[in-house]
């Protein structure tokens, strides 16, 4: 059985041109060479798997070749690599110090690698700090770490840094797609693909997954066995939910989710994937942008179809709700059912999105812009409208006449006039002008329209401003203006309130005070109450006049003078009575609520109180 060997060590690069994903680096690097501007102390930095330690073999073989030798030849006694990770004190520093006195016995550069170089400790990186700056010419020190940051600010001071970035999906899955031609696998390009996606830029992940899953399906690498192997949500299943979420289809796509759950995903991983599928979508709405995806062509067309069926703010909202439902993830106790929740709110995004369309405003958006409806002509008396040309109404700077405020309500002398509109305030006192007869041939012959023929011909005006005037409410002019609109309107109420002038005694109002009184009492309303019964009502003229012994009874009792003289005033079928509330601190006091009071209601009865207080010497 031949041995089997790994193809991240198999097809790892032996020249700067085999070095996927790195050009910048790997030219600057033959550049130094070529023109000897090579430094002495070079140190690699950036993630697993990009070709750090790789660049520094080929760049350490490279710099002892002149030409002349084998390009075969590795000069492999030239090249000393050191594990920091492993060897980071301070004597193994010491014994490399040590080393690089000797001068190289082949070639013109003994190269040192020293590889996760943060894993020094402080005393070693000290100890190293001299031999970095003023090494032999003979020596070239290559640091290679994944965690810049830990390295001592005077150690990166001392070296030319090279960062090394990701290798991009696209990079990865072209050098996916050599490697399986030269095995002689048929692969998919979504396959690949997904393996570089998988790897998250790292070349060596890369090639481990696509042993692994070369392993599983032998010499034909399909997308399916790819996602089975490595257990991913490919694009199908968030295709599949976004397209049940566009037809708020509830009941399938909890289904779904419970499917995914079943084959072992986790929902936060599944919530977060959703999110990225709406963001992919939205990436796709301009042709602008959809280079920004970075999936295979036949993929390209399957997002670009679906993100024409879905509208920009639905992708927006649900890019909003999937973040929020990621945020939430770890600290709900109910990860389940929060998962759910926000697939649900996800299918309810475009439900009844007509109606939305359709629904009233309370200011209609054609108020400021479009062409305002003119109203219909009415059939005003003469008086009538004498009346409104004097009587104008300030709004804003300017004042317009009463006729703006005149309602876009067309009314034939049929129609019912509203409730408290007062019938035939307005009549005609003059007469009214001559009307030209048709049937009348003589020159200037002219009849008078009587007042009742007049009357019927009249429509009842409402001139109460808050139905033609609109008040924005951006500023604070207009909230002042609100305001004095409101003001015109109860006072134009009060003019049209029904007016009752019935006659009734005293002992019919004290029995409605009584009445009321009981309610409150029945309500729980115990201390108003027993306020009412402090004083019994006296009445003189209009006014019911009650007279309490402080000025907190007073009080609690104007708090309901508007409930209760409404109540009054209904009972007793009168609107001209008011109420007058007296204070009285000499007033006999029928209830004691202090305690100072109740003591002195006690020792009234019984003068022995204040002996037994001061013989035990009590306080109140």
């Amino acid at each position: 059985m031949e041995h089997f060997v790994v193809s991240a060590r198999k097809y790892r690069p032996q020249t700067f041109k085999d070095v996927v994903g790195q050009q910048a680096i790997t030219n600057t690097l033959l550049n130094a060479i070529e023109h000897n501007h090579l430094a002495q102390a070079l140190l690699f930095t950036g993630p697993r798997g990009v070709g750090k330690t790789t660049c520094a073999r080929i760049l350490a073989k490279k710099i002892n070749q002149d030409g002349e030798q084998d390009p075969n030849e590795d000069f492999a006694f030239n090249i000393f690599e050191l594990d920091a990770a492993s060897n980071n004190s301070v004597d193994d520093i010491r014994n490399l110090i040590d080393q690089v006195r000797i001068p190289p016995q082949v070639g013109k550069y003994k190269v040192y690698i020293i590889d996760e170089v943060h894993m020094l400790s402080q005393a070693a990186f000290n100890a190293f700090l001299k031999t970095l700056e003023e090494p032999p010419k003979h020596a070239i020190f290559i640091l290679a770490t994944t965690e810049k940051h830990k390295i001592i600010p005077t150690i990166l001071s001392r070296c030319q840094i090279f960062d090394f970035k990701r290798i991009t999906v696209k990079d990865a899955k072209e050098y996916l797609g050599f490697i399986a031609g030269q095995e002689g696998v048929e692969a998919e390009d979504d396959a690949l693909h997904i393996i570089a996606q998988k790897a998250d830029g790292a070349m060596r992940d890369a090639l481990s997954i696509y042993d692994r899953v070369v392993s599983f399906s032998g010499k034909n690498l399909t997308r399916q066995a790819v996602t089975e192997n490595l257990n991913v949500l490919d694009y199908d299943t968030y295709i599949t939910a976004t397209d049940l979420i566009l037809k708020n289809d509830i009941p399938q796509l909890l289904l779904l989710f419970n499917e995914i759950l079943s084959h072992g995903f986790d929902g936060h991983h599944f919530i977060a994937g959703l999110a990225s599928h709406f963001r992919d979508l939205l990436v796709c709405k301009d042709p602008k942008t959809i280079n920004l995806l970075e999936v295979g062509d036949n993929t390209k067309a399957l997002y670009y179809k679906q993100a024409q069926e879905a509208s920009a703010p639905f992708l927006l909202k649900g890019i909003e709700l999937a973040n929020e439902c990621d945020l939430q993830y770890k600290s709900s106790r109910n990860q389940r059912l929060l998962v759910e929740l926000c697939l649900m709110q996800l299918a309810s995004v475009t439900f009844g999105e007509e109606k939305k369309k359709d629904r009233a405003y309370i200011i209609p958006p054609n108020h400021f812009t479009g062409t305002p409806i003119p109203a219909p002509a009415l059939k005003l008396s003469p008086k009538e409208k004498e009346v409104i040309v004097n009587n104008e109404y300030a709004t804003g700077d300017s004042a317009a006449p009463a006729a703006a405020q005149i309602p876009n309500l067309s009314k034939e002398p049929g129609d019912c006039a509203p409730e408290n509109q007062p019938q035939g305030e307005i009549k005609p006192e003059v007469p009214t002008p001559p009307v030209h007869d048709p049937g009348n041939n003589s020159p200037g012959a002219a009849t008078n329209v009587s007042s009742e023929a007049a009357e019927q011909e009249e429509i009842q005006v409402d001139v109460m401003p808050e139905v033609s005037q609109k008040v924005s409410g951006l500023s604070l002019k207009s909230i002042r203006k609100k305001k004095e609109l409101e003001a015109q309107k109860r006072e134009a109420r009060a003019e049209v309130e029904v007016v009752k002038n019935g006659k009734f005694s005293e002992e019919e109002m004290q029995a409605a005070w009584q009445e009321f009184s009981e309610e409150q009492n029945e309500k729980g309303e115990k201390i108003l109450a027993s306020i009412m019964q402090t004083d019994t009502p006296a009445l003189i003229g209009k006014n019911i006049c009650v007279e309490l012994p402080n000025e907190t009874m007073k009080l609690e009792l104007e708090k309901v003078q508007y409930h209760l003289m409404g109540f009054l005033k209904e009972k007793l079928q009168n609107t001209h009575i008011q109420l007058k509330v007296t204070v009285n601190e000499k007033a006999e006091k029928k209830f004691a609520f202090t305690a100072i009071e109740k003591f002195e209601k006690l020792k009234e009865k019984n003068p022995m109180i204040e002996k037994l207080r001061a013989t035990f010497d009590l306080d109140i």
